[in-house]
């Protein structure tokens, strides 16, 4: 009685039962029907229940006679044990009851009993007995497995793909490849309605297949034959290298199967052309919504384009009505800065110039003067606030930090003077004109105090901005020695000064518009003005000219009108022109320290 049990699944359990079986043909039968169940050959384990009795056939005696001990590496094993028609799908077990049934029937000392004559260094027996050693050891039968000569390497030829249905003839190859999987179950090709997700699937496990044949059955020499260590190594090394090099044939056959298939597989010339008519639908859509955009793009550009005329005639119109605003605007500025100086001088002789000495109240005059000089409308204001606040301790606190402002100044040109040594010219002394007094200032605030060799730089740039031909021979010393003049004047005399520095600074403009081309003989009335009152650029409106000079490039339709407009205190003239004066700072100075250096 023999009993085969395989399990689909937890739920269905199938039992087959036979009653007196024996012989080569149940064996096979149910190989097959394992096979059939399963899948794939790990399953003949079951055959592991069949009783010994279980006999092999017996007309072998002629082939194991025919072969030479010696050459039992070249034997088929399983033909030996009379497994051929099973080979790797036979049982451990299987194997070692026909070992068994092998050696009670051929075993030279039963031979002998039966009266005939054994040479035991050259009997067949050796054959069985190394057939047992290898397929009888699970490791070595794999080697032999491995290189297995009833298996059959080829692959399809091109004419054949051609004459044979696709997935009956690929079926064969990858099944009979699978054998060499570790991993389970194996994907099946499938038929020709099969998805996409699943094709995908059974291509990607046969490009990533991990294939544990190998060759170290066809050793040529084993590393044990070796005499000594270093010859064992030799003996291994080259080993490793044919095994490798069989490995790696072995690898590129079964890409070159699965190449095959996939070119020539129905499947995959049907997704690619599903593909390439996607693509195409897309690029067609594509070029249509592009060809959308841009009749959506020129029927947006006549109506920017009628839009931007319509402005345009709007803003000419408006200019006027905007340049009365700007001016309104400078008008209530002067007015605020005329309000706060007032406020400053009203509230400092309500309380006496916060004087508690008779003594001071001309210095205190006077920097009541000098702080409606120096500070701007927004700065009175703040100021006159924190005076209502403070009193006295405010204005003291706020004389004190100008007189302490000017003592450093006057401190760091001293000490610039005594580094000094005398140069040419330094006995020799100079006439300043107003012109020349007018430069010094400009040097002077143009490179402040804590710039490399000052003094130097400054004489530098006098000399390099001489007008009229005049050149200036002046020593560092002497245009230190000026400046400090000018800051020991009294207020008087820098009033004096400041209002000839505006008048020709007026009059210098008013002769390069007048040789200008098409332009006037006067200027704007607001920017005359300005100029005859001397009203400097404050922090502010600095700030907000660099801002606009980054908002808008070079490269802006109507550039200086914008930036006007973000300088709302200024107009488009006075705002190209302090421009151009900040440039000719900027490379005035370069060029002064590049001198000095």
């Amino acid at each position: 009685m023999v009993e085969v049990k395989n399990e689909l699944s937890s739920c269905f359990i199938y039992k087959y039962s036979s009653i007196e079986c024996v012989g080569p043909y149940f064996v096979q039968y149910v190989t097959n029907l394992n096979q059939d169940v399963n899948g794939c050959s790990e399953e003949c384990e079951s055959l592991e229940q069949i009783d010994e009795s279980f006999v092999i056939d017996e007309n072998d005696e002629i082939y194991l006679r025919s072969l030479d001990p010696k050459e039992w590496k070249k034997q088929d094993h399983y033909a030996v044990l009379g497994l051929e028609h099973l080979r790797y799908k036979a049982s451990a077990a299987l194997i070692k009851s026909a070992y068994r049934q092998k050696v009670l029937k051929h075993h030279p000392d039963k031979r002998k009993a039966k009266g005939e004559v054994v040479n035991r260094d050259h009997d067949y027996f050796t054959c069985i007995t190394k057939a047992w050693e290898i397929l009888g050891d699970k490791s070595k039968r794999r080697s032999y497995d491995s290189v297995d000569p009833q298996f059959e390497d080829s692959l399809p030829s091109s004419s054949d793909i051609i004459k044979h249905d696709f997935h009956k003839l690929f079926s064969e190859y990858f099944e009979r490849n699978s054998r060499w999987t570790d991993k389970r179950p194996v994907p099946q090709l499938g038929g020709p309605d099969d998805t996409r997700d699943k094709v995908d699937k059974f291509y990607k496990f046969w490009y990533d297949f991990e294939s544990w044949r190998e060759y170290s059955y066809e050793d040529e020499e084993a590393k044990e034959s070796g005499q000594d260590r270093e010859e064992r190594r030799w003996i291994e090394k080259q080993n490793r290298a044919v095994r490798a090099k069989r490995k790696k044939e072995e690898m590129c056959r079964i890409r070159n199967l699965v190449d095959l298939a996939y070119n020539a597989d129905p499947r995959i010339v049907k997704f690619k052309q599903e593909d390439r008519e996607k693509k195409e639908a897309l690029k067609r859509a594509k070029a249509e919504a592009a060809k959308a955009r841009q009749e959506e793009l020129e029927r947006i550009a006549k109506e920017e384009e009628e839009r931007a005329r319509r402005e345009k005639e709007e803003a000419e119109a408006l200019e006027k009505a905007k340049q009365k605003a700007l001016k309104a605007e400078r008008e209530a500025h002067k007015r605020a800065l005329k309000r706060e100086r007032k406020a400053l001088r009203d509230e400092c002789k309500e309380h006496g110039y916060y004087v508690e000495n008779q003594n001071d109240l001309v210095k205190h005059m006077e920097f009541t003067e000098k702080l409606c000089e120096m500070l701007s409308a927004k700065e009175l204001e703040e100021f006159n606030t924190e005076l209502r606040n403070g009193g006295k301790d405010i204005f003291l606190a706020k004389l004190d930090q100008v007189e302490k402002k000017l003592q450093d100044e006057r401190q760091k040109m001293m000490q610039t003077s005594n580094r000094q040594g005398n140069g040419p010219g330094n006995s020799k002394s100079h006439s300043w004109t107003q012109d020349d007094i007018n430069l010094l200032i400009k040097a002077v605030n143009l490179f402040p105090a804590g710039t490399s060799q000052r003094w130097e730089v400054v004489a530098n740039f006098m000399k390099q901005h001489c007008k009229n031909g005049h050149e200036y021979n002046l020593s560092p010393k002497d245009v230190l020695s000026k400046a400090k003049e000018l800051q020991s004047c009294s207020d008087e005399q820098n009033a004096r000064l400041k209002l000839a520095a505006n008048k020709t600074a007026y009059k210098q403009l008013e002769e390069q518009q007048n040789k200008r081309p098409g332009v006037g003989e006067s200027l704007p009335e607001e920017t005359s003005q300005r100029f005859l009152v001397g009203e400097a650029w404050t922090a502010e409106e600095q700030r907000l000219l660099e801002q606009a000079l980054k908002t808008y490039p070079t490269n802006t339709q109507e550039r200086w009108d914008r930036i006007a407009e973000c300088v709302k205190s200024r107009t488009k003239k006075e705002c190209i022109l302090r421009y151009k004066e900040l440039a000719e700072m900027v490379r005035a100075k370069k060029a002064a320290q590049n001198i000095v250096k």
